[in-house]
């Protein structure tokens, strides 16, 4: 069974991660040939405050 655990910064739509759920599926599908049913996606929202980039938090950049 295949897991794929996806860090993103907080803000982007639930129809965005779909999106993503999707094609990360099938291309898991595609490359391993597994059936979609037994892959699992993970998408974990991570607040700006707690990402950093250089030694600063993606909030203090503005991202």
């Amino acid at each position: 069974m295949p897991f794929a655990q996806i860090h993103l910064l907080e803000g982007r739509t639930d129809a965005q991660k779909r999106e993503v759920i999707e094609k990360v599926t099938q291309a898991l599908v595609d490359t391993l040939g597994v059936a979609p049913a037994s892959v699992r996606v993970l998408i974990q929202d991570v607040p700006k405050a707690n990402w950093g980039i250089g030694g600063v938090s993606a909030q203090a950049l503005g991202r």
